[in-house]
């Protein structure tokens, strides 16, 4: 099976000396076995949201759907078997089957209930994220006495910050579960962003951001560990690939909520971007509160005092429960609220074999963030009013939406993601050589349409990153590499958070952005 790696099975107490050999024993016979060859399953009649683009075909839906896998070799299936505090331990069955007719309806369910679920809970995230670049276009620096480089140091303080809580907020999360710890902190960081009302100076500026990183610090990684309970390896990257093109939603629809509440610039005599901050930290504390109810802790506990019923008949129970372990069976190796010791920590950060995906994940961002944190900032510099500023960042997240969908599922049908993540790349590159030979008296007309082309970019983290869950191959290793994924691609939001500077305004060249980021030394900026 190519790619995968060993696993371990976790467990809540010591092992002994002749427990501790057995385990070794199964951890290498499991090794064994994933290098053995995989077995080839059956696809799907009509899959759900891959069938938007697929030719559709004549297939029985009667046709058994339970896929190949290590269980069906008693000899194999031993060293495989769920732990006994698994959640759906009850639910697993080796011997169960089902038909295609049973699982497609389950999936779209799953969607409904879990994918549109994620995709509204990062909007909220986002829209606290990102609303103050719309905050840019109504003074907000000038208000508070800030300069562009009191404006990098706040992100770069978000960014740090987020970048400190992302593991230990996932590392919580695990231990706490997700149903708990993902609205508690939804509602914490929306107390925060809504406080950025009262804004006065400075500090208050720089503690606000503060906050609100270390608030949010590890809530992308901690949704897409709890995705990756719902939804098997295959399934995830195009789920994740529409779970982020929320982010491209919200850089729609931001601007455009900007557009009404900056109007309200006077009222009480406080400025629009004050009203900005509360009314939609107030939508995301809705959402927070929402996401207690909306959510569940796994496929088999859906069940609480306001669900009596669940969401899953026991048949559907155990379908889910059965696919989820046969196409990855280290997922049965936890339980969901089972924490991530110091060892197993340990051994997931020195699995260097993810590596090459954390550095993707760090230069994947530097160039179009640039961009996108600074549009609104830059083109108020070039003579676009509040009004056009915040518009015209519209139609290149518009592109990105479709951008981030195709070349992630084209991944899936050709099996390969490498190569689309060069392409990402090649299609900045000529564009910031139109920026390097363009002069200074340029149109500003043609200097957004280069910027707004590299924006449009195709944003293919969630294809990364699942790309690292499918290898990862134990639920503690998932846990720790979706999580330093994400850290990565924060850190790079420090360093672009840094490279358009008080003194390079109105102008935004090729020399800001490439010899800053990839050839300037970190002190020189």
């Amino acid at each position: 099976m190519a790619g995968l790696k060993k696993t371990t099975v976790a467990r809540d107490e010591p092992l002994s000396i002749s427990e501790g050999r057995q385990s070794i024993h199964t951890t290498r016979m499991r090794e064994h076995f994933f290098r053995q060859q995989e077995p080839q399953g059956t696809d799907p009649p009509v899959h759900p949201i891959m069938a938007l683009f697929r030719r559709k075909q004549q297939h029985n839906p009667c046709e058994i759907a339970t896929q190949p896998s290590v269980f069906d070799d008693p000899e194999r299936a031993r060293y495989f078997h769920p732990t006994e505090n698994y959640e759906g331990i009850h639910r697993f069955d080796p011997e169960a089957r089902w038909t295609w007719a049973e699982e497609l309806p389950l999936i779209n369910k799953l969607d409904r209930k879990i994918t549109l679920w994620a995709w509204i809970a990062v909007m909220c995230t986002n829209l606290d994220s990102v609303n103050i670049s719309q905050a840019n276009t109504d003074n907000f620096l000038d208000d508070l006495g800030l300069s562009t480089d009191d404006f990098n140091l706040g992100n770069t303080a978000f960014k740090v910050a987020f970048i400190c809580a992302s593991l230990p907020s996932q590392l919580i999360s695990k231990k706490v579960g997700h149903r708990i710890w993902i609205p508690t902190i939804m509602c914490s960081w929306s107390v925060v962003a809504l406080s950025q009302f009262w804004l006065r100076g400075r500090t208050s500026f720089l503690i606000c951001r503060v906050l609100l990183g270390l608030l949010e610090g590890g809530f992308p990684s901690i949704i897409l560990l709890y995705l990756s309970y719902f939804f098997k390896g295959t399934e995830l990257p195009v789920r994740l690939a529409i779970f982020y093109t929320s982010i491209n939603i919200v850089y729609i629809v931001a601007p455009i909520l900007a557009l009404g509440i900056l109007r309200l610039r006077g009222y009480h005599g406080q400025a629009g971007w004050r009203w900005l901050f509360l009314i939609e930290g107030i939508i995301t504390f809705a959402g927070g509160v929402w996401s207690w109810f909306a959510m569940a802790s796994s496929p088999t506990q859906t069940r609480s005092w306001y669900r009596p019923k669940g969401w899953f008949s026991e048949r559907e129970e155990v379908i889910m429960v059965n696919r989820i372990l046969r196409d990855d069976p280290s997922k049965g190796d936890m339980n969901t609220r089972q924490g991530v010791d110091l060892k197993g920590l340990w051994m997931a950060l020195c699995d260097f074999d993810l590596w090459p995906i954390y550095i993707a994940s760090f230069v994947y961002k530097m160039v179009p963030g640039v961009f996108e944190q600074y549009l609104t900032l830059v083109l108020r510099d070039l003579g676009f009013d509040t009004f056009n500023s915040n518009l015209l960042a519209i139609p290149a997240q518009v592109a990105g939406i479709f951008t981030t969908l195709i070349p992630t599922y084209l991944s899936e049908i050709w099996d390969e993601r490498s190569l689309m993540s060069v392409f990402a790349q090649v299609w900045i590159l000529p564009n910031i050589i139109a920026l390097a030979v363009l002069p200074n008296g340029t149109s500003p007309w043609t200097k957004y349409a280069i910027m707004s082309i590299v924006i449009s970019r195709p944003y293919l983290q969630g294809m990364q990153i699942a790309w690292g869950s499918r290898n990862s191959n134990a639920v503690g290793t998932r846990t720790v590499s979706v999580a330093v994924a994400n850290m990565f691609a924060e850190l790079s939001g420090v360093v672009y958070s840094n490279i358009y500077r008080a003194d390079d305004r109105p102008e935004c060249t090729l020399a800001t952005i490439i010899f800053r980021c990839f050839i300037t030394d970190l002190n020189n900026w």
